[in-house]
């Protein structure tokens, strides 16, 4: 039973990697298996599957909330040229190769997946340091390995609603093994992003500077994701954070010398409206909860049901329950939503659009998300057809009797994996979250670690995913060279999974 329930994953794997299928059929066809499976094999009846349907419904929605309203930010700031203002203004900050690697290629690259995601980090950042004299090769290979951190808690917590949604346990239980798994990654890949840039030499001598930056954004996203419960603003609260350090340090501190122009004060802080609003708007609804009344207003609405128990004709129960209470006016993706039209206004009085932009802007993010939704749709009902039907527990029934012990040393590579094949940290948290939930429950493993092992190794992954990889490429004049690319940051991106991978076996074990 454990190989029949992998065969749904196996067809993707197939498909994406050995026929290059998108992620869209490709989840289709996983999904059409599962189906198959579950039904012929696994005793699923009509009304375990009319169940399973109405939760992956729910499921999706509530991934797909934030995933539109964070490109839709991004695509009203990159079009009044607020993304191009931010990078120009880095660009004068120094002429230091290294420096230059940190601030664009890690730190804004960071801060961009903080709200943005979906290859935007990679689409910005090359061409400015082509810009700036890098190779084509260096100048996709430094973001793409520069931004993986900041993926999970990144477009305003899209990767690490799907772990909350597709286990059902709580954020405040799952952030804090989370942000720490991935702040710690944080300062590793500062160090590659420089060793690309610059070799050891420039390693030794920025080794400090990185590991300043880099503990100020792994520790502010620790800080808002898990202590302030604010794990939608992790990643970009951490940028941020990392943006400001970073320049003080090359302005104020041993800076490499400067480029002598002046960066303008006021199209700068207009660059930055929308995510100051951003920041108001998250701060004013969901900061101080017990003393908050906008928040309770904005909580009357919520979409929520109460679901039966499920029984397969082999027996394989499924417990009654609710679902994760979607509060539609308070979500992640409302207040993603309210910063942009907010930021709209802003952009507009400044005068910084053209007539019609709205329409434009609105096709634009229709036109870029209908593609991965569709997949992202396609896949949570695969992974909840697998999780109600019984072939999830089969799976890890599988893991925990061949792995054992050595399992966190794997657990990482599961998500990697995912993510790799998927090209989303989402896609592989929606497919395998539950798996490594069982499995972990199964070997008496801490879940919150395992799944912290999961969505980190998913994240640092995800970047070097082929279906990544040609949207960095295609930015940069690298167009056809994507396997240059690819065995450029294929040995940094399992480094990393490694690290994860060790991080993991010392939480559990010492």
């Amino acid at each position: 039973m454990p190989l029949l329930a992998t065969l749904p994953i196996i067809i993707i794997l197939i498909l994406m990697v050995g026929y290059r299928w998108g992620a869209a059929r490709a989840g289709a066809a996983g999904y059409i298996s599962a189906l198959f499976v579950a039904i012929t094999y696994f005793g699923a009846n009509v009304n375990v599957l009319a169940y399973v349907h109405t939760k992956a419904i729910l499921l999706t929605f509530d991934v797909l909330f934030i995933i539109w309203a964070a490109y839709l930010l991004y695509r009203v700031s990159d079009e009044a040229g607020a993304i191009k203002t931010i990078g120009e203004a880095l660009r004068q900050l120094t002429s230091d190769k290294g420096m230059q690697a940190i601030l664009i290629g890690w730190v804004f690259a960071s801060f961009l997946q903080g709200t943005g995601g979906f290859g935007v980090p990679v689409a910005v950042t090359a061409p400015l340091l082509v810009g700036l004299g890098f190779t084509p090769l260096a100048a996709v290979v430094i973001p793409t390995i520069g931004h993986g951190w900041a993926v999970t808690f990144g477009s305003l917590g899209s990767s690490f609603n799907a772990l909350i949604s597709t286990t059902g346990l709580e954020a405040e239980l799952l952030a804090p093994s989370s942000a720490l798994f991935l702040g710690l990654a944080a300062l590793p890949t500062g160090l590659m992003v420089v060793h690309v840039a610059d070799g050891w030499n420039g390693v030794k001598r920025l080794f400090v500077k990185a590991l300043i930056i880099g503990g100020v954004m792994g520790g502010v996203q620790y800080f808002v994701a898990a202590n302030l419960g604010l794990w939608n603003m992790g990643a970009f609260a951490g940028g941020l954070a990392g943006l400001i350090v970073g320049v003080t340090i090359v302005r104020w501190g041993e800076a490499s010398p400067k480029s002598g122009k002046q960066i303008e004060a006021k199209p700068l802080l207009i660059a930055l409206s929308a995510y100051l609003v951003l920041i108001f708007v998250t701060v004013s609804i969901l900061l101080f909860p017990s003393v908050n009344p906008l928040k309770d207003a904005l909580g009357q609405i919520s979409i929520k049901i109460n679901f039966p128990e499920t029984i397969t004709d082999l027996g394989y129960r499924s417990p009654a329950g609710t679902n994760k209470p979607i509060y539609i006016f308070k979500h992640a993706g409302a207040i993603l939503l309210y910063a942009s039209a907010a930021a709209f206004v802003i952009y507009k009085r400044a005068g910084y659009y053209a007539e019609g932009v709205g329409k434009k802007i609105l096709n634009d993010t229709v036109r870029k998300m209908v593609s991965s939704s569709l997949s992202i749709a396609l896949m949570v009902a695969m992974a909840v057809v697998m999780q109600q039907s019984g072939m999830t527990e089969a799976l890890a029934q599988g893991l925990a009797d061949s792995v054992g012990a050595a399992y966190p040393l794997v657990a990482s590579w599961i998500g990697a994996i995912g993510s790799f094949i998927t090209g989303s940290n989402t896609n592989s948290n929606v497919i395998f979250a539950a798996l490594q939930m069982r499995t972990a429950e199964l070997l008496g493993f801490s879940v919150p670690i395992i799944l912290a092992a999961q969505t980190s190794g998913a994240a640092l992954a995800s970047v070097v995913a082929p279906a990544k990889l040609i949207v960095g490429a295609s930015t940069a004049g690298m167009e056809g060279k994507e396997g240059e690319v690819m065995r450029a940051v294929i040995g940094y991106g399992g480094g990393l999974v490694l690290f994860i991978g060790l991080l993991t076996v010392f939480a559990i074990y010492f």
